[in-house]
């Protein structure tokens, strides 16, 4: 039986409220062999199990009307921390935490915190600026593809942030962008980058989880280069993935768990990003000969930029005034 919690009682004590087992589970809007997005979160999964000695569960929802579902089964059945990967569970997160105030809930890329609800995200748009600055100066047509999935806020601005870091070192450079409406269809992920590349692009950067694999059959199938995102994935496409934009979604869940865990975890927005070492930029050693010293030269400039906050990228979080702020090269 769950005993009932005064207001005045301390996180550390509510923590232990289910017993001496910790567990946590995990909601993902697509496979977790996509290896991107979904399979980091499933990384950081295993990870908390392993370094935490978590009980674990995993499930991926098909549809809206499985998030409550999922929240309610896992929350009932004592999981402690619950976490949603994806900007679209945020709604249905605050109104089951309402009703399950014992458990916590973390959605990625969510909108939004209560008492038990906390978001967090990562600024992969600062990778994606370098990867911008990577990708001007190798395209030799001055033209490079963005292609997404479906089209969410957090998604157009880590475009917006490799549009900045291309622009920057090509300033009568384009960049394309394209949306497919889906996260799995590789097909027609695949179509979009070869309709990007029939207008001139040689540089392609996407994110769409499962569906960026077309992205990469593209760029191979059209002898150029791609760019990897949330995972590094220059393994996947090794001879056509340049680099990856990498967020460090696994110690980051490992974080977090270990702060509920304890009972120290205060729900809140929570960002992450280069400063902390959180997102990075990640070469394909295969291919890094190909990139001149001075192309070289601009990418680390740019991080160290970002790091010291010389330049500055709008973020999902960012108050007004910094999403006002002009980067470097603007």
């Amino acid at each position: 039986m769950i005993a009932t919690t005064s207001a005045c009682r301390s996180h550390r004590t509510r923590s232990r409220e289910f017993g001496s087992t910790f567990k946590v589970a995990l909601l993902t809007p697509g496979p977790v062999s996509d290896a991107g997005w979904n399979a980091a979160a499933y990384d950081g999964l295993q990870l908390i199990r392993r370094q935490l000695g978590a009980q674990t569960a995993l499930v991926q929802t098909t549809s809206p009307a499985d998030f409550d579902d999922a929240f309610r089964d896992f929350a009932a059945r004592g999981f402690k921390l619950i976490i949603a990967h994806g900007f679209e569970y945020s709604d249905a997160a605050l109104s089951v935490g309402q009703q399950f105030p014992q458990s916590y809930f973390v959605v990625t890329s969510g909108s939004s915190a209560s008492v038990n609800v906390a978001s967090v995200t990562f600024k992969i748009e600062q990778a994606a600026y370098v990867l911008g600055v990577l990708a001007g100066g190798m395209s030799k047509t001055g033209v490079a593809g963005t292609i997404g999935g479906i089209e969410l806020p957090a998604i157009k601005l880590t475009f917006k942030g490799f549009q900045r870091g291309f622009m920057s070192v090509r300033p009568r450079g384009c960049v394309l962008t394209s949306f497919i409406g889906s996260f799995d269809d590789v097909g027609a992920a695949k179509e979009a980058a070869l309709a990007q590349i029939s207008q001139g692009a040689d540089m392609l950067f996407h994110n769409a989880d499962a569906a960026g694999l077309g992205v990469f059959q593209a760029a191979s199938q059209q002898h150029i280069y791609a760019f990897g995102s949330n995972r590094d994935q220059n393994d996947v496409a090794p001879a056509v993935v340049l680099a990856s934009a990498v967020t460090s979604i696994p110690q980051a869940f490992l974080k977090i768990a270990t702060e509920v865990k304890a009972g120290d975890f205060h729900p809140r927005m929570i960002e992450f990003g280069m400063a902390d070492g959180m997102v990075r930029v990640v070469v394909n050693q295969r291919l890094e000969s190909r990139i001149p010293p001075m192309v070289m030269t601009q990418v680390k400039e740019a991080e160290q930029a970002i790091v010291t906050g010389k330049v500055i990228i709008p973020s999902q979080y960012a108050e007004p005034q910094k999403q006002a702020k002009e980067g470097e090269g603007q």
